[in-house]
């Protein structure tokens, strides 16, 4: 909902005017004076409106319009008028100054619509929380019970899947099923400044040394999720690794990591002894569009999200829609899915979001996308799964597949398939 911050010196009609903005899905912010105004400016969101009497305690509208300029806000300013003074008017909105008027004896008939010209959207964030969303795949069920599986031991445990799958939730539901959900968890980013230290001539250890020991030491008895272990360089691995080791903390450790972990493993880039102490365990969460029957429940979570943190009415996706989002390969899996559908139910204003509402991302990393040919002895097969997943759509089976339309039909027919 989008702030508006009211300043006038009437108690009653600040109370109207903050009555017929909630009703209408605005929050205001009502004060009476030149002060409280500018401590409330400085606090609104992007989006906000000014609604402001061409006096008040302490002040003007003009005032306030000239202190915005000399502080750097631009918050849009609607001057209330007692009266259609022209040079008082023609005053308040010279030089950039209030943007609209609002008559005080029409407030209940001006102020929504003219607040309305001037309110942007508000940028609404979805901060997902670390429960599981809701999915239904039997893939996401195996995921469920192994995450109960791994709580009840004390087993460290690597959790694989591309970028935006949901890693770090699983990590937190292992956590707070477990024994140690009573201790401390600390969050790690492994490809991040976090693991850059002071240097301690006293014990004639790095700085990296010190710092990695020092999570441990916070962490006593509890858990660390260390994400992206991947990006862990070799020597801030020979660091855990000693740790690990030689200390034996009583810290369980939860990475999450990409599938490449793997091939860094085989490679001698990532310490094979470090990669078995981590991954006693592990969970591989699927790519997004290898279980695409869970786009319409995360979809709709993502939706009724939206809906509560706006206080606007629930829209939901048609069958259009809900087509278009089975085809797209997501390449930034679930994240990128809460993106697409969240930007299209922002900018929709009919109830039912359709396939043209949904924009789709034009530039991002090659992904593999589970169906493009590659292997002639797995064509055959990948056309056939293609075709399914596309409903028989044969525009959208050759994008799947990455050829054009007329390229399908010569390998259907090659194949045989009608």
């Amino acid at each position: 909902m989008n702030k508006v911050l009211i300043i006038d010196a009437s108690e009653s009609d600040r109370r109207l005017m903050s009555g017929l903005l909630v009703k209408s899905g605005y929050d205001p912010i009502a004060v009476d004076s030149m002060e409280a105004a500018k401590e409330k400016v400085a606090e609104l969101p992007p989006g906000a409106v000014v609604v402001a009497a061409m006096k008040f305690t302490g002040g003007t509208a003009q005032e306030l319009v000239n202190w915005q300029k000399r502080e750097g806000y631009k918050f849009p300013v609607i001057a209330i008028v007692d009266n259609l003074n022209p040079l008082e008017i023609a005053d308040v909105m010279k030089d950039g100054g209030a943007v609209n008027i609002i008559q005080r004896p029409a407030i209940d008939k001006q102020l929504v619509e003219t607040v309305g010209k001037y309110a942007k959207p508000e940028n609404v964030v979805l901060v997902l929380s670390d429960e599981l969303i809701p999915r239904q795949s039997e893939a996401f069920r195996r995921i469920e019970k192994s995450i109960r599986t791994i709580a009840g031991t004390n087993a460290n445990c690597i959790i694989f899947g591309e970028c935006g799958t949901g890693k770090e939730q699983i990590a937190r539901q292992i956590y707070l099923n477990s024994s140690r959900a009573q201790k401390p968890c600390t969050v790690i980013e492994a490809g991040g400044a976090a693991l850059v230290g002071q240097h301690d001539p006293a014990t004639m250890r790095s700085e990296m040394y010190n710092r990695i020991e020092s999570y441990f030491k916070k962490a006593d008895g509890g858990t660390i999720i260390l994400k992206n272990i991947h990006l862990l360089n070799f020597d801030k691995q020979s660091v855990l690794l000693h740790i690990l080791e030689n200390e034996h903390p009583d810290v369980r450790v939860i990475c999450t990591a990409e599938p490449e972990l793997l091939k860094m493993v085989s490679e001698k880039t990532f310490r094979p002894n470090l990669f078995y102490i981590l991954r006693q365990v592990d969970i591989a969460v699927p790519p997004l569009r290898e279980v695409t029957e869970d786009i319409a429940p995360l979809s709709e979570y993502f939706l009724a999200r939206y809906a509560h943190n706006t206080g606007r009415d629930r829209k939901r996706l048609d069958a259009s829609a809900l087509k278009a989002l089975k085809v797209y390969p997501f390449p930034g899996n679930v994240r990128e899915l809460k993106d697409v559908v969240l930007f299209a139910a922002f900018h929709t204003p009919n109830d039912a979001i359709s396939a043209s509402d949904l924009s789709f991302s034009q530039s991002g990393p090659e992904t593999d996308s589970g169906f493009k040919l590659q292997d002639p002895t797995m064509e055959k097969a990948k056309i056939i799964a293609a075709l399914e997943q596309a409903e028989g759509n044969k525009t959208m089976a050759a994008k799947l597949l990455k050829i054009d339309r007329s390229t399908l039909y010569v390998k259907m027919r090659q194949y045989g398939l009608k």
